[in-house]
């Protein structure tokens, strides 16, 4: 495992001042690993930042993010993202699209997903995920 990636929901817990999930990015920091926010998970929170005009919240994440990073979604993932959701439309299981492009960012980059609702990724193989919260 390369490092792990972090999760909108667990992003949110962070600007939130969530005192187990700062320790833990902390922790992972100083061990060396690597810190990730992906794209969609970017994108999803600075929309949010965007709308909410909390400036203690902006400064928050950009806090986090300069000591992450962010990675990219290249053409190769996304035919591996289409591919993981036609797979699953055919077995009748609908998972949304931003959830299948982090799933499928965090395997093709080794990172394990750092998620506090793992029901909506239970169902892609091969994905290695962990709650911080538990």
């Amino acid at each position: 495992m390369k490092g792990y990636a972090l999760d909108t929901n667990i992003v949110s817990y962070a600007l939130k001042g969530s005192e187990k999930i700062l320790e833990k990015i902390d922790e992972v920091r100083n061990g060396k690993r690597s810190l990730v926010i992906p794209p969609m998970v970017y994108y999803e929170v600075r929309r949010w930042l965007l709308i909410t005009e909390s400036a203690a919240k902006k400064r928050a994440f950009e806090a986090i993010y300069a000591h992450s990073g962010i990675d990219v979604i290249d053409k190769r993932l996304l035919d591996r993202a289409a591919s993981l959701h036609a797979g699953l439309r055919k077995k009748g299981i609908t998972i949304g699209d931003a959830d299948i492009l982090i799933a499928v960012f965090c395997m093709a980059h080794d990172y394990t997903l750092v998620t506090n609702n793992s029901k909506h990724f239970e169902d892609i193989e091969n994905l290695n995920m962990v709650n911080w919260l538990d």
